[in-house]
């Protein structure tokens, strides 16, 4: 059982109750992988203008947080937001036509791929600033206590984000004022280009339980440890008990951007190729769903064609779409 109380748990992965729901996971987090993909490709082409921040390798963190959500619960995202954006609901068409400038694009093209928002699906926008959204997330989760809804907010960020004051401030007021709001730390060990252990001191989860938060940790590439305990924390939210910390231990495959090709100065090939063949999210999923008996080979490389097919759908239409009239450049925009 989940400690409901203030301190620190770790939860076992569930048993299979429903195999089309993992089935589910596996697609969502499929469909991310092969839009980070693709992303990199329209970069590497010089057909996307600015940079992107890859979500690879932590698709099971994005995905297991937003299948214990429901639509009208609120995110907001960081900079490295693609995967939670999708698997909050987003389309992969208008996600492409925001990161290449087009009018069809979430936010008309003027958000581009660190700045998406999507109100429709509950996502409240990815943000730039390392910490940047922790602010709105909670502003959420008070508007929803003053609104007397039983919604929750969730507030994606990096480990690196620990050395934001705004995140203490914020954290703070939940819990003074019992807000439903769920911090979610995505620890992929590098603060851009250093080590954790060179710029946040003491213990990650020490510093919400300071406040009184209640934490847990949890394996972050295995989806199904991260649903479930999404899901003990949301009900908890709803129930009305407050403001809780996750911590989700996991790694990005590709460097902090796509121009970050060699990382060698600060992690080794060997670190890389250890989570890659060993921590992959997607193989730890496919190969639990095959070892249960609850999905064969056949029916994952389906899913993976049809996820393809419909990626590669959204990227013409991105390409083909319409660039926003210039006469709106102060359209759509805070005076």
């Amino acid at each position: 059982m989940t400690n409901l109380t203030a301190g620190s748990a770790r939860q076992p992965a569930p048993t299979p109750e429903d195999p089309e729901q993992w089935l589910q996971m596996y697609q969502q987090m499929f469909k991310i992988r092969a839009f980070e993909e693709q992303a990199n490709e329209l970069y590497l082409s010089a057909k996307m203008p600015g940079l992107t921040h890859l979500y690879i390798g932590e698709e099971a963190v994005a995905v297991g947080v937003c299948e214990a959500l429901r639509q009208d619960d609120y995110i907001t995202s960081t900079h490295r937001g693609h995967g939670h954006c999708l698997a909050k609901g987003a389309a992969v068409d208008r996600m492409f036509a925001e990161l290449l400038g087009k009018e069809a694009g979430y936010c008309r093209g003027k958000g581009g791929s660190m700045h998406i928002a999507d109100p429709d699906s509950g996502n409240l926008g990815a943000n730039a600033i390392v910490g940047g959204s922790a602010g709105i997330a909670t502003g959420a989760a008070l508007s929803i206590k003053m609104r007397g809804t039983d919604q929750v907010a969730v507030c994606f960020f990096g480990e690196g984000a620990l050395g934001e004051g705004l995140l203490y401030e914020v954290m703070n007021m939940a819990q003074l004022w019992t807000l439903p709001v769920i911090y979610v730390c995505e620890n992929n060990l590098y603060n851009e280009y250093t080590h954790h252990t060179e710029t946040t001191a003491g213990s990650m989860l020490a510093r919400p339980q300071a406040f009184g938060l209640h934490t847990v940790e949890v394996d972050g590439q295995e989806v199904r440890a991260v649903y479930q305990t999404m899901t003990g924390l949301v009900a908890r939210a709803r129930a009305g008990g407050g403001p809780a910390f996750m911590l989700a231990h996991t790694y990005r495959f590709h460097g902090h951007h796509v121009g970050d090709i060699d990382r060698g100065y600060y992690r080794s090939k060997q670190e890389e190729t250890y989570w890659k063949s060993e921590r992959d999210p997607l193989k730890l999923l496919a190969a639990w769903l095959t070892e249960q008996e609850l999905a064969q080979a056949p029916v994952l490389e389906q899913i993976e064609t049809e996820i393809s097919a419909e990626i590669q759908a959204a990227v013409q239409f991105a390409l083909h779409a319409p660039f926003p009239d210039k006469s709106e450049v102060d359209h759509h925009v805070y005076a």
